[in-house]
């Protein structure tokens, strides 16, 4: 286990900006790398203050899914027991009229001012901040219609699913640009699990099609407001990589193992997309010993830290409970120790 004194100080703003836009960073920021996951902190209580010493290089702020139907003082009643794949708010397109009409404004949203403390502590220690809310244009409508018919919709009702987009891409630009006004974030995060273990959820062209271009409205949203854009997509993504670059994602996470080449996905992509690299926390590190979790560790640094840098280092989803405590600390003082040294060959005058 690394000792208190190796411990590296926090990357200032600046650093972590170089990181992300390849430019010769000094180390590879730790970016949700101890993402404690379910069960984990009942399983090992105060000993996860262990990690402290481990840096997170970015700061958070986080508020709810701006289109949330609990909020929306919908006219009609929807089901919400059940799995979340299963439920749907909007059983009939002709209740979309109301959502849309009832869809929120960033300018009523007390989240905002909540929030504010936290973000201006953040710029006052120099710190990278990260604005943001989980669910997108895939995972957000998943749950608005069911799984089931969703997928169908994009084959069967195309319209009313850009009619839906369209509406939400709104809502979510005006919260990112309220963002921008008030916090001044340097990134703005978002999830949308297009991928399953074989391929995305749906077909390129679909997403092309029904998808993408609400992304692009999105990424020039980021970029005006002067932020990267980062996305968390689990599965296999890479079919996509293409339009999520041309619409502005910034930083990609996580990559999964087992899932997509990373080898290949750093070849092609490595020149125009930073990846946030996400730890496999399924098998490697539930599974493995520490010795084997510190040589993957040392394969992903050498296969995604460039000479200009574009990588950052996090665990690939939650570490969840029943993961050896030793494997948890093998992964980041290796990501730090490793990292450390793997950045110290490309170092510039």
């Amino acid at each position: 286990m690394s000792q208190p004194n190796e411990t590296p100080e926090l990357l200032p703003r600046a650093e972590v900006i170089k990181a992300v836009e390849r430019n010769y960073p000094s180390r590879i920021p730790l970016v949700r790398a101890k993402w404690w996951g379910e069960g984990l902190g009942e399983q090992y209580g105060d000993r996860l203050q262990h990690f402290d010493r481990y840096p997170e290089d970015v700061d958070w702020v986080f508020v709810g899914n701006p289109i949330d139907p609990n909020r929306m003082n919908l006219s009609w009643d929807w089901n919400r027991a059940g799995a979340h794949d299963s439920r749907s708010v909007i059983d009939d397109w002709a209740q979309l009229d109301e959502f849309i009409d009832k869809l929120p404004s960033p300018d009523a949203d007390p989240q905002f001012e909540q929030l504010l403390e936290s973000a201006e502590k953040s710029r006052a220690n120099d710190r990278y901040l990260i604005y943001g809310w989980w669910g997108f244009f895939f995972e957000r409508p998943w749950g608005l219609r069911g799984m089931e018919n969703l997928l169908c919709d994009y084959h069967i009702s195309p319209e009313q699913i850009h009619r839906l987009h369209d509406a939400m891409c709104d809502v979510y630009c005006a919260y990112i640009r309220r963002a921008g006004e008030i916090f001044h974030p340097d990134g703005f995060w978002t999830s949308d699990d297009l991928g399953h273990q074989t391929g995305p959820m749906m077909g390129p062209a679909i997403f092309h099609d029904l998808i993408f271009p609400y992304y692009k409205r999105v990424g020039d949203a980021a970029e005006e407001s002067g932020m990267h854009f980062w996305l968390h997509s689990c599965g296999d993504n890479a079919p996509l990589l293409p339009d999520l670059i041309e619409a502005g994602v910034t930083v990609f996470h996580p990559v999964q193992k087992h899932t997509m080449d990373e080898k290949a996905v750093a070849a092609e992509f490595g020149d125009r997309l930073t990846f946030l690299s996400g730890f496999d926390v399924q098998h490697v590190l539930q599974e493995a010993s520490p010795d084997e979790v510190r040589a993957e560790m040392r394969f992903m640094i050498e296969t995604f830290d460039r000479p200009e840098g574009g990588m950052c280092i996090a665990a690939g989803n939650g570490i969840v409970s029943g993961t050896p405590f030793e494997n948890i600390d093998a992964f980041l003082d290796e990501a730090v120790q490793y990292g450390r040294q793997h950045r110290a060959q490309f170092s510039v005058s």
